[in-house]
């Protein structure tokens, strides 16, 4: 199996993660990725496969998400025809097609309770039986489990098995979220701007522009590295210019003056900060106060101006609290404090 993304980071958090994966990967042991969406989940998995003695066998990769309750069964262990409407055939399922390999399940925490008990008879005795047979067939299978939920909690909620979980985590492997390791995301940055530069057949990789470089370490990336390669490569294809630093990033791709209107959301206000901050600090002569040449009480002046600006901010977002307050840069308990103080109410301002 080919990739064309590879484990990047110089990070202290992000190395001690793929060590633990390699000093696992030679032991023919079940092994847990955690780790938010965008992580390397897979990655991590492939390396496990790789590193160990079945490198030369299958890889077989399953998201238990991608398939309803009803298939999950099926996939993993088979069926013969007839088993089931629709089953013309008999099919193996991913463990017979993972036989001396890797089995590497994606999404784990889906699994339902019927493929839970089944998993782990799988892996308990090392054989299957496909649906609608009654012979067992032997698999030499290791697993390697990833998910993004806390399965300990799950157990003690009950939607995990808490025997299943013991067999599955002889060692957990935990990546840290991007957020966590922001020395990598300039090496990170760097790496996928290159490879674009590359397609796109430039002369050169220029490089970002300071103003782009801290833009991408100040923003958060809920979508960790996947959420980066995106915006990376979408700023390189679209900067015109191979001579000159790329200098302009879009977080979000649905930006758009024309996105089509409805329930204003904190990620379309956020969008439309610079022109929500424009408005807001237009009425500056609504009032005396807010004139510096007849300025007598500079507090009151102050207290006048943080008024005009959020009732501005409030009245462009249709007075949804907390599109305004992404609109502002507040919290949406900071945006509820200055209302507060300052008597901004509802869709109309009260006098203090």
């Amino acid at each position: 199996m080919e990739r064309n993304t590879q484990l990047v980071g110089q990070s202290s958090s992000f190395l001690d993660a793929i060590e633990r994966a390699s000093r696992a990967a030679p032991l023919d042991r079940p092994v847990l990725v955690i780790g938010e969406r965008g992580t390397g989940k897979e990655l991590v998995a492939e390396r496990l496969h790789r590193l160990s003695s079945r490198w030369d066998g299958p890889l077989v990769i399953m998201n238990c998400a991608a398939l309803p309750e009803t298939l999950i069964e099926a996939e993993l262990f088979g069926h013969e025809a007839g088993a089931f409407t629709g089953a013309t055939k008999a099919r193996p399922g991913r463990f017979e097609e993972a036989d001396s390999g890797t089995l590497f399940l994606d999404e784990l925490g889906t699994l339902s309770k019927p493929a839970q008990d089944r998993l782990l008879r799988a892996i308990e005795y090392g054989e299957v039986t496909r649906i609608g047979s009654n012979r067992p067939l032997e698999v030499d299978v290791r697993i390697v489990a990833a998910t993004n939920e806390n399965l300990p909690r799950a157990v003690e909620e009950g939607r995990f098995r808490a025997d299943l979980l013991d067999r599955l985590s002889f060692e957990v492997v935990t990546l840290p979220p991007l957020r966590r390791r922001t020395s990598d995301i300039p090496v990170l940055a760097d790496h996928f701007a290159r490879r674009m530069a590359l397609e796109l057949e430039w002369n050169q990789w220029p490089g970002f522009s300071a103003a782009a470089a801290a833009r991408l370490l100040s923003y958060d990336w809920p979508g960790n590295v996947r959420e980066l390669r995106n915006v990376v490569e979408r700023a390189v294809y679209r900067w015109e210019d191979s001579e000159r630093p790329v200098d302009a990033v879009q977080f979000d791709p649905f930006e758009s003056p024309w996105r089509p209107i409805g329930e204003v959301t904190a990620a379309s206000a956020a969008s439309e900060q610079q022109s929500a901050m424009a408005t807001a600090t237009a009425p500056a002569s609504a009032s005396p106060a807010h004139d510096p040449l007849s300025c007598a009480d500079f507090r009151l002046a102050v207290a006048e101006y943080e008024k005009a600006i959020l009732k501005s901010a409030l009245e462009r977002c249709r007075w949804n609290q907390r599109a305004a307050a992404a609109a502002l840069q507040l919290s949406y308990d900071q945006l509820r404090h200055a209302m507060k103080r300052h008597g901004v109410i509802g869709g109309e301002r009260q006098s203090a």
